[in-house]
Protein backbone atom coordinates (compact mmCIF):
# COMPACT_ATOMS: atom_id res chain seq x y z
CA UNK A 1 0.00 0.00 0.00
CA UNK A 2 1.28 3.46 -0.81
CA UNK A 3 0.59 6.65 1.09
CA UNK A 4 -1.53 9.46 -0.36
CA UNK A 5 0.52 12.16 -2.08
CA UNK A 6 0.83 15.16 0.23
CA UNK A 7 3.74 16.73 -1.62
CA UNK A 8 1.70 19.92 -2.02
CA UNK A 9 1.97 20.42 1.77
CA UNK A 10 5.66 19.60 2.20
CA UNK A 11 6.95 23.09 1.40
CA UNK A 12 4.66 24.86 3.88
CA UNK A 13 6.03 25.97 7.24
CA UNK A 14 2.64 25.51 8.90
CA UNK A 15 -0.39 23.34 8.16
CA UNK A 16 -3.76 22.77 9.81
CA UNK A 17 -5.05 19.21 10.10
CA UNK A 18 -8.66 18.60 11.16
CA UNK A 19 -9.71 15.20 12.47
CA UNK A 20 -13.40 14.32 11.97
CA UNK A 21 -15.70 11.67 13.41
CA UNK A 22 -19.43 11.55 14.18
CA UNK A 23 -19.78 13.01 17.68
CA UNK A 24 -16.30 14.47 18.22
CA UNK A 25 -15.89 12.84 21.64
CA UNK A 26 -14.05 9.53 20.97
CA UNK A 27 -12.11 8.93 17.75
CA UNK A 28 -11.33 12.40 16.38
CA UNK A 29 -10.15 13.86 19.70
CA UNK A 30 -8.03 10.73 20.25
CA UNK A 31 -6.46 11.19 16.80
CA UNK A 32 -5.99 14.90 17.53
CA UNK A 33 -4.31 14.06 20.84
CA UNK A 34 -1.86 11.70 19.15
CA UNK A 35 -1.03 14.10 16.30
CA UNK A 36 -0.82 17.19 18.55
CA UNK A 37 1.54 15.41 20.94
CA UNK A 38 3.71 14.07 18.12
CA UNK A 39 3.67 17.49 16.37
CA UNK A 40 5.22 19.14 19.42
CA UNK A 41 8.33 17.01 18.77
CA UNK A 42 8.67 18.22 15.16
CA UNK A 43 10.81 21.28 14.54
CA UNK A 44 10.63 21.45 10.74
CA UNK A 45 6.91 22.24 10.44
CA UNK A 46 4.17 23.66 12.63
CA UNK A 47 1.18 21.31 12.61
CA UNK A 48 -1.98 22.88 14.01
CA UNK A 49 -4.45 20.17 15.01
CA UNK A 50 -8.20 20.57 15.37
CA UNK A 51 -11.09 18.13 15.49
CA UNK A 52 -14.82 18.19 14.89
CA UNK A 53 -17.88 16.01 14.51
CA UNK A 54 -20.33 15.73 11.67
CA UNK A 55 -23.22 15.73 14.16
CA UNK A 56 -24.07 18.33 16.79
CA UNK A 57 -24.99 15.80 19.48
CA UNK A 58 -22.05 16.52 21.79
CA UNK A 59 -21.12 20.13 20.96
CA UNK A 60 -19.67 21.80 24.05
CA UNK A 61 -18.88 18.53 25.84
CA UNK A 62 -15.48 17.19 26.76
CA UNK A 63 -14.06 13.94 25.41
CA UNK A 64 -15.64 10.59 26.19
CA UNK A 65 -13.95 9.49 29.48
CA UNK A 66 -12.66 6.11 28.23
CA UNK A 67 -11.17 7.75 25.13
CA UNK A 68 -9.34 10.38 27.15
CA UNK A 69 -8.24 7.83 29.75
CA UNK A 70 -6.72 5.60 27.04
CA UNK A 71 -4.89 8.40 25.21
CA UNK A 72 -3.56 9.88 28.45
CA UNK A 73 -2.43 6.47 29.71
CA UNK A 74 -0.44 6.17 26.46
CA UNK A 75 1.27 9.51 27.16
CA UNK A 76 -0.71 11.85 24.90
CA UNK A 77 -2.15 15.16 26.04
CA UNK A 78 -4.81 17.28 24.39
CA UNK A 79 -7.41 19.73 25.64
CA UNK A 80 -10.74 19.10 23.92
CA UNK A 81 -14.27 20.49 23.72
CA UNK A 82 -16.52 18.92 21.06
CA UNK A 83 -17.49 21.06 18.08
CA UNK A 84 -19.21 20.56 14.75
CA UNK A 85 -17.70 20.35 11.28
CA UNK A 86 -18.64 23.32 9.10
CA UNK A 87 -17.89 24.27 5.49
CA UNK A 88 -15.75 27.15 6.80
CA UNK A 89 -13.63 24.85 8.95
CA UNK A 90 -13.12 22.48 6.02
CA UNK A 91 -12.03 25.41 3.87
CA UNK A 92 -9.56 26.62 6.53
CA UNK A 93 -7.95 23.20 7.07
CA UNK A 94 -5.15 22.05 4.81
CA UNK A 95 -6.01 18.41 5.43
CA UNK A 96 -9.23 16.81 6.69
CA UNK A 97 -8.91 13.28 8.04
CA UNK A 98 -12.12 11.32 8.65
CA UNK A 99 -12.59 8.16 10.67
CA UNK A 100 -15.06 6.27 8.48
CA UNK A 101 -17.00 6.26 5.21
CA UNK A 102 -20.07 7.92 6.73
CA UNK A 103 -17.88 10.78 8.00
CA UNK A 104 -16.30 11.02 4.55
CA UNK A 105 -19.68 11.28 2.81
CA UNK A 106 -20.93 13.82 5.37
CA UNK A 107 -17.85 16.02 4.99
CA UNK A 108 -18.01 15.92 1.19
CA UNK A 109 -21.71 16.79 1.31
CA UNK A 110 -21.05 20.10 3.08
CA UNK A 111 -17.65 20.99 1.59
CA UNK A 112 -17.21 23.12 -1.48
CA UNK A 113 -16.16 20.65 -4.23
CA UNK A 114 -12.82 22.47 -4.63
CA UNK A 115 -11.90 21.21 -1.14
CA UNK A 116 -12.75 17.54 -1.73
CA UNK A 117 -9.16 16.68 -2.67
CA UNK A 118 -7.93 17.41 0.87
CA UNK A 119 -10.34 14.96 2.54
CA UNK A 120 -8.90 11.52 3.33
CA UNK A 121 -9.67 8.61 5.60
CA UNK A 122 -7.16 8.68 8.48
CA UNK A 123 -6.39 5.03 7.81
CA UNK A 124 -5.31 5.84 4.25
CA UNK A 125 -2.04 6.53 6.08
CA UNK A 126 -1.92 3.19 7.95
CA UNK A 127 0.80 1.23 6.14
CA UNK A 128 0.14 -1.96 8.08
CA UNK A 129 -3.50 -2.51 7.10
CA UNK A 130 -5.76 -2.13 4.07
CA UNK A 131 -8.83 -1.27 6.19
CA UNK A 132 -10.07 2.30 5.83
CA UNK A 133 -12.41 2.51 8.81
CA UNK A 134 -11.60 3.49 12.38
CA UNK A 135 -14.48 1.77 14.21
CA UNK A 136 -16.47 3.78 16.74
CA UNK A 137 -15.66 2.48 20.24
CA UNK A 138 -18.40 4.53 21.93
CA UNK A 139 -20.06 2.53 24.72
CA UNK A 140 -17.49 -0.28 24.55
CA UNK A 141 -14.73 -1.40 26.91
CA UNK A 142 -11.31 0.20 27.24
CA UNK A 143 -10.00 -2.66 25.07
CA UNK A 144 -11.96 -1.26 22.11
CA UNK A 145 -10.45 2.19 22.73
CA UNK A 146 -6.96 0.63 22.97
CA UNK A 147 -7.53 -1.03 19.60
CA UNK A 148 -8.60 2.28 18.09
CA UNK A 149 -5.53 3.96 19.59
CA UNK A 150 -3.28 1.44 17.83
CA UNK A 151 -4.96 2.20 14.49
CA UNK A 152 -4.62 5.93 15.12
CA UNK A 153 -0.94 5.69 16.09
CA UNK A 154 -0.04 3.67 12.97
CA UNK A 155 -1.98 6.13 10.80
CA UNK A 156 -0.29 9.16 12.37
CA UNK A 157 3.09 7.50 11.73
CA UNK A 158 2.17 7.20 8.04
CA UNK A 159 0.80 10.75 7.93
CA UNK A 160 4.05 12.18 9.32
CA UNK A 161 6.01 10.19 6.73
CA UNK A 162 3.71 11.47 3.95
CA UNK A 163 4.23 15.04 5.18
CA UNK A 164 8.00 14.50 5.03
CA UNK A 165 8.56 15.43 8.68
CA UNK A 166 9.81 12.04 9.91
CA UNK A 167 12.10 9.48 8.36
CA UNK A 168 10.20 6.33 7.32
CA UNK A 169 12.67 4.23 9.32
CA UNK A 170 12.03 6.21 12.51
CA UNK A 171 8.39 6.17 13.58
CA UNK A 172 9.11 5.49 17.24
CA UNK A 173 7.08 7.44 19.74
Amino acid sequence: MSLPDLSYLKSRDSIEVMMVCLGNICRSPMAAAVLATRAREIESKEIVVTSSGTSSWHVGQGPNPPSKRVWERAGYSYSHIASQTTPERIERADLVLVMDSDNHANVLSIADPKHHQKVFHLRDFDLSDQAREVPDPYGQSDDAFESVLGMVERSIDGLLIALGVVDPSDTSR
